[in-house]
C-alpha cells in the first residue's frame, strides 16, 4: 500500500524540497551580506570621471582623530568591488580605505587605453586615476596626510609600485601578485611588503624576491594554498596588509564575510531554477505536441567529438581575423568571435555526421533537446513565455550574487550594448552544440568542454590575448553552470532552443560586465 498522499509523485516532493533549501539559502546568504556591513560605514563618491568608495570603522568623521589612509587599487578586469574584503580589514582596524575603480573596469565609464597591453597610454590613464584618489584620500578631515598607504593587486600592484617610487610622501606600499618590477629604480618605493600566492605562476614568485632584493626595507610574503585570486581571499594576506598598514588593533580579518553570503545566493539561485522551470513550462518532461516520425538520427559519439574538435580548432584561427575584435571589450571581442565561428561551424556540419550514422534522413528539427516541434512547425506561446522569464531570470542569478559579493557586475556605459553582441556570440555557439549533440547532455558537456583547451592553447601560442588564461577558469564555471540548468530545461520539456538562450545569458553576462572596456 502506498503512503503517498493522493496527487503527490517523487518530483513533486523534490521539487518541493528544493524550493525550500533555494528560499533558506537566498535568506541566509541575504542576512550574510547584511552582516558583512555591520560596523562599517562607506561613502560612494565620483571624482575627475573616477569611482571612489571610502570605508571606514563607525565613528563621527570629523577629523578629531587622524588615521592612516589606504588606497586600494585592483587588478586587470578587477574592480573596486573584489578589493572590498581588504578595505573592510583594514577599516576594521582604524583606517580609512579608498577603493577605486580604474578606467575601463567596474563603474568607471571611460576606456582603458590599450587595455590588456602594458604601454605608455595604459599606464598614464591607470596613473591618472591613481592619484585623483590619493589626492582625494588626502583631503579627508579624518586621515592624517603623512600616512598613506597603497595596496595594489597584479596590474595594480604595478601601478601602486611606480606611483610610490615617484612619491617619497607614502608611507607604505602593498604589491600583491606584482606582474613585473623590472622597471622600478632602485631602493623604491621604501617600505615596500610584496605578497604571492603559493599557487601562482613562478614568474610572480621571481619577480617578488628580485624586486625584494633591489631595495631595504623590503619584505616578501609567499602565501601557501592560494593563486591569482584567491590570494585576496587568504587570512594570512589580510593580516600582513593590516600589519604594514599599522593603525589600532581590531578584530581578526574576515576576508570571506561577502564572499559566503553571496555563494548561498549563487546556490540558492541555481537551485530554485529547477522547480521554477518545472512551473513555468507546466510539462514537467512531457513533450508538446505529437511524437516525431520515425527515430531521430544521431551521430556517434566519437563522430559528434571529431567534428567539435574540427570546429573550435577552426574558431581559434579565425577568430583573431574578425571584426569582433575590434569590439571596445578586452579579450571579449576574441572570445565572441571565437564563439560565433564554432557555433556556426558546429550548426553547418551538423548533418555530415547524422548522414554518416546512417539512422535515417535528417529531422526538421531537433526532437531530443527537450520537446518536439508541434504540427505546422510552430512553437506554443507558454513555453516561449517560460523560456523568456527564464533568460531573464539567469541573469539576475549570475549578476545579483557576484555583484554583491565579488566583482561588479552591472552593464554601464558602452556595456549596455556590448552585452547583447556577446550574448549573440554565446547563442549561436551553444545553440550549435544543441543541434550537433541532438540535446543529449553528456555529449553537449563535452563538446562545450573542447572551447576550454581551444582557448588556452590559442593563448599559449600567441593566437589570442595573453589574458584569455585569466579568463578561462570563469569560462569553465559558466559552461557547466549553463550545461546543469540545460539538463534541466531539457527534463522540464522545453523547446529545444531554450537552453542556448538561457545558458547565453547566463555565460555572456559576467564576460560583458567584467571585462575592461578599451
Amino acid at each position: 500500500m502506498s503512503l503517498r498522499p493522493p496527487g503527490v509523485t517523487p518530483a513533486g516532493r523534490g521539487r518541493a524540497a528544493l524550493t525550500f533549501l533555494a528560499v533558506l539559502a537566498l535568506l541566509l546568504g541575504g542576512y550574510g551580506l547584511f552582516r558583512a556591513d555591520a560596523g562599517l560605514t562607506t561613502r560612494q563618491v565620483t571624482v575627475d570621471g573616477v569611482p571612489l568608495t571610502e570605508v571606514r570603522a563607525d565613528h563621527d568623521g570629523t577629523g578629531a582623530v587622524r588615521r592612516p589612509g589606504v588606497v586600494i587599487a585592483h587588478g586587470f578586469a578587477g574592480s573596486a568591488r573584489l578589493m572590498r574584503p581588504l578595505a573592510d580589514t583594514v577599516a576594521r582596524r582604524g583606517a580609512v580605505a579608498l577603493l577605486l575603480d580604474f578606467a575601463g573596469h567596474g563603474g568607471n565609464l571611460a576606456g582603458l587605453p590599450g587595455a590588456g597591453s602594458d604601454d605608455t597610454a595604459s599606464r598614464v590613464a591607470l596613473e591618472h586615476d591613481l592619484a585623483v584618489a590619493v589626492a582625494h584620500l588626502r583631503g579627508r578631515p579624518d586621515v592624517d596626510p603623512t600616512r598613506i598607504v597603497l595596496v595594489g593587486h597584479s596590474m595594480g600592484a604595478g601601478v601602486v609600485t611606480r606611483y610610490a617610487a615617484g612619491h617619497p610622501d607614502i608611507a607604505g606600499t602593498v604589491a600583491i601578485s606584482l606582474p613585473d618590477g623590472g622597471d622600478l629604480p632602485d631602493a623604491r618605493p621604501e617600505r615596500l611588503l610584496l605578497i604571492v600566492g603559493g599557487l601562482e605562476f613562478p614568474a610572480f614568485r621571481d619577480t617578488a624576491e628580485a624586486t625584494a632584493r633591489r631595495g631595504d626595507g623590503r619584505r616578501v610574503v609567499v602565501v601557501p594554498g592560494v593563486e591569482h585570486i584567491s590570494v585576496l581571499f587568504a587570512g594570512r594576506t589580510h593580516r600582513e596588509v593590516a600589519a604594514w598598514v599599522g593603525g589600532d588593533g581590531g578584530p581578526a580579518p574576515r576576508p570571506a564575510a561577502r564572499l559566503v553570503p553571496a555563494g548561498l545566493l549563487l546556490l540558492g539561485l541555481g537551485l530554485g531554477f529547477v522547480p521554477l522551470a518545472a512551473l513555468l513550462t507546466g510539462r514537467r518532461g512531457r513533450r508538446v505536441g505529437p511524437a516525431p516520425v520515425g527515430p531521430a538520427p544521431v551521430a556517434p559519439a566519437p563522430v559528434v567529438l571529431a567534428v567539435a574538435t574540427a570546429a573550435t580548432g577552426l574558431g581559434v584561427l579565425l577568430a583573431p581575423v574578425l571584426p569582433t575584435t575590434r569590439l571596445p571589450l578586452a579579450v571579449g571581442g576574441y572570445l565572441a568571435g571565437f564563439l560565433l565561428v564554432t557555433g556556426v561551424l558546429l550548426a553547418a556540419v551538423r548533418h555530415l555526421p547524422l548522414r554518416l550514422s546512417g539512422t535515417g534522413p535528417g529531422p526538421a528539427a531537433p526532437v531530443a533537446a527537450g520537446g518536439s516541434v508541434p504540427t505546422g512547425g510552430r512553437t506554443p506561446l507558454r513555453p516561449v513565455v517560460a523560456a523568456l522569464l527564464l533568460t531573464g531570470y539567469a541573469g539576475a542569478a549570475v549578476a545579483v550574487p557576484i555583484h554583491l559579493g565579488l566583482t561588479w557586475a552591472l552593464p554601464v556605459g558602452a556595456r549596455w550594448w556590448l552585452l547583447p553582441v556577446v550574448t549573440v556570440g554565446c547563442l549561436v555557439f551553444l545553440a550549435g552544440a544543441e543541434l550537433l549533440t541532438q540535446g543529449r547532455s553528456w555529449r553537449y558537456t563535452a563538446v562545450g568542454a573542447l572551447a576550454v583547451p581551444a582557448l588556452g592553447g590559442a593563448a599559449v601560442v600567441g593566437l589570442a590575448p595573453g589574458f584569455v588564461l585569466l579568463v578561462v577558469p570563469l569560462f569553465v564555471v559558466l559552461l557547466g553552470w549553463q550545461a546543469a540548468w540545460a539538463a534541466v530545461l531539457r527534463r522540464a520539456g522545453a523547446p529545444w532552443w531554450a537552453p542556448a538562450l538561457v545558458g547565453a545569458v547566463l555565460v555572456a553576462w559576467p564576460v560583458a560586465t567584467a571585462l575592461p572596456l578599451s
